[in-house]
């Protein structure tokens, strides 16, 4: 992997693939997170929709038809703290591939013609979005677990935010955060990192802009207790749980993320043994370590019937209270078992290349270090049950709770 900043401060990785394609990932930070309280909620989104209306020098249908042309796959994503313009394309044609998104990213002109349409696409997407019970519960669950915090309302606003934006305030945000100080660009390449740089230094390196930065969200500690809600269109019930990991360093994330693999991730984990092959109680059964700029914490995401709710509660409050209290689980061998277990895991995922392009420029992003993506699962050694035990009985209390059941 190489890592080069060009002149006016934007920032290309790149790392060598052997097959006939090139994938990329252009970010910025310039997610729901910087909208704050200048802008209204969805801006960033919106943005992100508006920037391959029309270019400078292209018509919208122009665009799309090249990028039928050009890529094999392509798309964009709004999410807290980023947005990412990303596809893949055959090597010999990466030129014309990132020639277009220059295109895209650098000279959008927001018009009038087809804005006010763009926006009742984002209205229907959001009626999708309240339709994914999972992403509801974990919506709501977000929503009553703080107060302050952005990630409490949805990426994509409201239906009134969305009515109420305008080309205007767009604009406004594009101008602020679209900026090669606030860009990284990633490539995965069976091109030459001197090819690949000489075409983003011709389409990107004299983009001069200034930037003021971003502003660091203020840290806020989650609601603990239970929130309760019926709905008409379930007939089971989900549960989340959210424990805040907002102070943890990097070191005590990786003892986390080793003790999840063994918790909730498999059907071996401890979660998954307890309540489901043991007990049959839930059909869908985990739990995850979020560790993003801006939204940071451990969860538990379990799916239940209605009658089942207090005894799945009461298992893993159970659950929680054993591991924490167990000496001799996390022996040497477990440790190690579940360290290569997350080393294949972290290989599986990064296998595809445009995958591996994300998470190098949403990490560079996020944490100003792309290296940490492979960083995230070496050098483990210094993981021992006193460090895991440690960090459990850190962070596993005065969890938000929030229960999905039907409406009867």
């Amino acid at each position: 992997m190489k890592k080069y900043i060009l002149e006016n401060g934007m920032k290309l990785i790149y790392e060598y693939r052997p097959a006939e394609i090139t994938s990329f990932c252009i970010g910025f930070n310039a997610g729901a997170i910087e909208e704050g309280r200048e802008f209204k909620l969805g801006t960033a989104h919106a943005v992100e929709h508006m920037v391959s209306k029309e270019t400078k020098n292209r018509t919208e249908k122009e665009i799309n038809e090249l990028c039928d042309e050009v890529f094999g796959f392509e798309n964009a994503m709004t999410n807290f703290p980023y947005v990412i313009y990303y596809g893949t394309s055959l090597s010999q044609d990466f030129s014309k591939a990132i020639e277009l998104y220059s295109d895209i990213v650098l000279n959008p002109t927001f018009p009038e013609k087809g804005f006010r349409e763009e926006m009742n696409i984002i209205l229907e997407e959001l009626k999708e979005w309240k339709d994914d019970i999972y992403q509801y519960c974990e919506d709501s669950l977000l929503y009553n677990a703080f107060s302050e915090k952005r990630i409490k309302n949805l990426i994509i606003g409201t239906e009134e935010s969305v009515n109420s934006l305008t080309l205007k305030e767009l604009r406004k945000f594009y101008n602020k955060y679209y900026a090669p100080q606030n860009c990284v660009i990633s490539a995965c390449s069976s091109l030459t990192f001197e090819d690949i740089l000489k075409n983003i230094e011709k389409y990107f390196g004299n983009w001069n802009k200034s930037f003021c930065g971003i502003e660091m969200e203020k840290k806020e500690v989650n609601k603990a207790g239970i929130f309760m809600e019926k709905i008409t269109n379930i007939k089971g019930a989900k549960i989340q749980y959210l424990f805040n990991i907002d102070n943890l360093n990097e070191e005590e994330l990786k003892a986390l993320n080793v003790f999840n693999t063994s918790f909730g991730e498999g059907t071996s984990s401890v979660l998954f043994d307890e309540i489901r092959t043991k007990r049959g109680l839930a059909y869908d059964v985990g739990s995850l370590v979020k560790q993003e700029r801006g939204m940071k914490f451990f969860t538990i995401n379990i799916a239940t019937s209605n009658k089942n709710v207090d005894e799945v509660l009461r298992i893993v409050d159970d659950s929680i209270f054993k591991v924490k209290n167990k000496l001799g689980y996390f022996d040497e061998k477990k440790i190690n078992s579940l360290v290569r277990n997350m080393r294949l895991k972290r290989e599986l995922k990064l296998e595809k290349s445009i995958q591996l392009c994300k998470e190098l420029t949403t990490y560079e992003l996020m944490f100003n270090s792309s290296e940490r993506v492979y960083s995230e699962v070496e050098n483990l050694k210094y993981i021992n049950e006193k460090k895991v035990l440690e960090v459990l009985n850190r962070v596993l209390q005065q969890p938000s709770i929030q229960i999905l059941r039907p409406k009867i």
